[in-house]
Formats: structure tokens, C-alpha cells, sequence
């Protein structure tokens, strides 16, 4: 059995960026950019920090993707071996899916939002009066949004969490049993 501190380490530390940075945003950048001095200052700086976030937010996702893939591969025997194992792999990889593609469709909405760099807003997912519809029906959505990400990174932290406690000896071996024997 070798080790797999690289693929632990990258998808450990993509998942806490992932999650802690969009945690964050949601709940400090959004809300604080409403002390902006106008609308217009409001949303400036909302877009500032979001397109700050977005490159860095890729590489997290990337390492957690690149750390995911070398676990699954340095597994593969556990995996078609312990009993409980692939349906914790199918529900990681579900969540992960998931929270790929909301981040990828509150990333195009945030882009709506940013084209126009001095939209007016109340904060960083509420409009103002004067924001353009198309812009507020993104902030609109970006308001929950900015909530499902957390959530869907958190979720994939706690079944991380359960992953390794299925690493155990006696879980291993208690899977392995009960795999043999039907």
C-alpha cells in the first residue's frame, strides 16, 4: 500500500479553499460592499472581489479535482473491495458534480453582474432601483446561490470526514467481511 499524501494534500486543501473562500464571500464581501458611499460604489466593489476570488477559486476547484481523481486511483482496490465504499465514492462524486456546476452557473451570473462595472446595487447580491433587469434577476439568483456552494462544499467536507473513518483497520475489515459475506 503506498501513501497518497499529494492527491490527500491537493484535495484537502482545493476543498477548504473552495469552500471557506465562497463561505466567506457570502458572508462578509456581499454584505460589507453595501457600505459602499453610493449604489454604484456598492456593486464596483462587489465585482472587484468576486473577480479577484473567481481565478483563485478555479485553482481550488482544480486541485480538488486533481487531488479527487488520485484518490480514486489510489483506492480503486477499497473501493470494489469494502462494502460501503463505492456508494460513498457515487455520493462524493455527485456533490462534487453539483457543486462544479452551481459554482459554474453562479459564475455566469456574476459575469451579468460585472460587465457593467459601476451597476448600481444594495449589495453585493441585492439590487437597487437602478440596476438593469438583467442584472438584478442575476443578483437575484446569485442571493441563493451564494448559499448552495457553501453547502454543497460542506456537505462534500463531511463526507471526506467519512471517507477516512472508513479507512480505519477495523472499518476496513468489517467492509471487507461483510463484502465476502452476503
Amino acid at each position: 500500500m503506498s501513501r497518497n499524501t499529494l492527491s490527500r494534500s491537493l484535495h484537502d486543501l482545493g476543498l477548504a479553499a473552495w469552500f471557506g473562500g465562497t463561505l466567506a464571500n457570502a458572508v462578509a464581501l456581499n454584505p460589507a460592499a453595501a457600505q459602499g458611499a453610493t449604489d454604484t460604489a456598492t456593486g464596483a466593489v462587489a465585482n472587484t472581489g468576486w473577480d479577484r476570488w473567481t481565478p483563485v477559486n478555479a485553482a481550488a476547484i482544480a486541485a480538488h479535482t486533481a487531488g479527487s481523481l488520485g484518490q480514486l486511483r489510489g483506492n480503486s482496490g477499497r473501493i470494489l473491495g469494502q462494502q460501503g465504499v463505492g456508494s460513498m465514492v457515487l455520493v462524493k462524486t455527485g456533490l462534487t458534480v453539483a457543486a462544479i456546476g452551481v459554482t459554474a452557473y453562479s459564475r455566469a451570473l456574476g459575469r451579468k453582474v460585472s460587465e457593467q462595472t459601476e451597476v448600481p446595487a444594495s449589495s453585493g447580491t441585492d439590487p437597487a432601483e437602478a440596476t438593469p433587469a438583467e442584472v438584478a434577476q442575476a443578483q437575484r439568483q446569485l442571493s441563493i446561490l451564494q448559499w448552495v456552494v457553501p453547502g454543497l462544499t460542506g456537505a462534500l467536507v463531511v463526507v471526506s470526514a467519512f471517507a477516512g473513518e472508513q479507512q480505519r483497520a477495523s472499518e476496513a475489515s468489517r467492509g471487507l467481511v461483510r463484502r465476502l459475506l452476503p
